[in-house]
């Protein structure tokens, strides 16, 4: 750039008072400030836009760089998953060669190695309502028998006879 001291700009001003004259040297002065303005306002609008054009390459570069990172994890999982579905798969095929010579017949414990259906007890779910909710609305916390039932609402017994 232009190295512009202060005695350069004064010897620039001296000219100037000499051939402009000092009737027009105050509106010639204020046209070229705003011109130089104009001009540093310019220089400073290209100088964003090349920033945000590198900014926005980068940001580019980044966003490429998370969908490579992102692939990669998605690639591993989906690897992980396979090795233990096939290692389940691999468990669950060798457990029915454990399994008893007739395997619809329930072995000695009680259990069989077969699938069985989960029975739903709608005792469980009741057993999973909070007490203050039971004692509030009337509902019985503990199971009585019928015998007892009775033996609990019997009329006590007169002793006068």
């Amino acid at each position: 750039m232009i190295d512009l001291g202060f005695d350069k700009l004064a010897l620039i001003g001296a000219v100037a008072l000499i051939v402009i004259g000092p009737e027009r040297l105050p509106r010639v002065a204020r046209t070229v400030g705003h011109l130089l303005g104009k001009a540093q306002r310019y220089v400073a609008d290209v100088k964003a836009e090349v920033n945000r054009s590198i900014e926005l390459e980068e940001l580019q570069k980044m966003k490429g760089q998370f969908e490579d990172a992102a692939r990669d994890v998605e690639k591993s999982v989906s690897h992980e998953i396979h090795q233990t579905t096939a290692g389940l798969e691999d468990a669950w095929t060798g457990h029915d060669e454990l399994a008893p010579p007739n395997a619809d017949e329930p072995s000695e414990s009680g259990s069989s190695f077969g699938y069985k259906h989960p029975k739903k007890n709608w005792r469980l779910k009741r057993g999973a309502m909070p007490h203050w909710y039971k004692q509030r609305h009337g509902i019985r916390g503990k199971a009585q028998s019928g015998a007892a039932r009775v033996a609990r609402f019997r009329p006590p017994r007169s002793t006068s006879s």
